[in-house]
């Protein structure tokens, strides 16, 4: 049994399917296929239940997933050590939502590196319920994220700052005079929305429910230059965070009733070994923000 089989083994568990592990991995759908075969060959047991388009754990497929698990986890752990022991500081990788990165990078980098410059940062532009999906897997160390999302529980988490949510339209727009929106009120307006794993896309899918709107959506992005294209050329307007849109010039935001309060912060994984570079850069953050 080889660490590798068991990895390929545990992304196709999760994914439950062969293309999409191979896809995450960046390997061949063959390479996958041949180590979960191995795997049954040296155990003699049928880990997945096979059908056309899909795949499902047998009995002894769960087992094995647990027991698996367990392992990847104990691994990966004391690979982590073992760099520590060693010269070489281990790398400090960071997800973080492409807009919340104009925030708080690369300023807050730089700060850090002042006092630690022999650390190094690798830095993932994910939304949040991607991001934070990812810590708890052992692939980021942390992650900068919108802490509104349901399973915020399982993860260590610190709150960095509270802001609110403002509808961002240029200043030509014909609601930029207005002291404050309603939901009801831009539910004609076509929109800008974020990727499909923002929180705040869930935060705002909750608010046009229950204001009974269907909203008119006409672009899904991550990029601040091209949301402030649109605003600007008043093709649409947008939801941004209100700290955001004061420095993004040529737009008004406008308050939105009843307001929408939202939380950043950073998160990392429970019970699990922590870098030392990682547990520096956490503390700093803490120590940052705590006041």
């Amino acid at each position: 049994m080889k660490i590798v089989q068991l990895q390929y083994f545990c992304a196709v568990t999760r994914l439950h399917s062969i293309t999409k592990a191979a896809a995450e991995l960046y390997v061949t759908q063959p390479a996958i296929s041949s180590a979960i075969k191995e795997l049954e060959k040296e155990f003699s047991i049928n880990l997945f239940n096979r059908t056309k388009n899909h795949l499902t754990l047998t009995k002894e497929g769960e087992l094995f997933y647990q027991k698996a698990v367990v392992l990847l986890e104990q691994y990966n752990n004391t690979l982590e050590q073992l760099y520590d022991l060693g010269q070489c500081k281990a790398t400090v990788k960071i997800g973080i939502p492409p807009l919340l990165s104009t925030i708080f990078f690369p300023q807050l980098i730089t700060d850090f590196k002042e006092l630690y410059p022999d650390i190094s940062f690798e830095l993932f532009e994910y939304g949040s319920i991607r991001a934070a999906n990812m810590v708890q897997e052992g692939k980021l160390d942390l992650a900068l994220v919108n802490m509104h999302f349901y399973e915020i529980d399982k993860l260590n988490s610190f709150t960095v700052m509270n802001d609110k949510i403002v509808f961002c339209v240029s200043k030509s727009h014909p609601l930029a005079k207005c002291h404050e929106v309603t939901i009801e009120m831009i539910k004609n307006e076509p929109l800008i929305m974020y990727n499909t794993d923002s929180v705040q896309n869930e935060t705002l899918d909750t608010a046009f429910k229950r204001a009974g709107v269907n909203p008119n959506v006409i672009l899904h992005a991550s990029q601040l230059y091209t949301i402030r294209n649109f605003i600007c050329n008043n093709l649409g307007g947008a939801f941004l965070y209100s700290s955001l849109q004061k420095n993004l010039s040529g737009t008004t935001g406008i308050p939105i009733s009843p307001v929408i309060n939202q939380n950043i912060g950073i998160v990392w994984k429970k019970g699990s070994y922590t870098t030392d570079s990682a547990e520096k850069f956490i503390t700093y953050i803490i120590n940052k923000y705590s006041n």
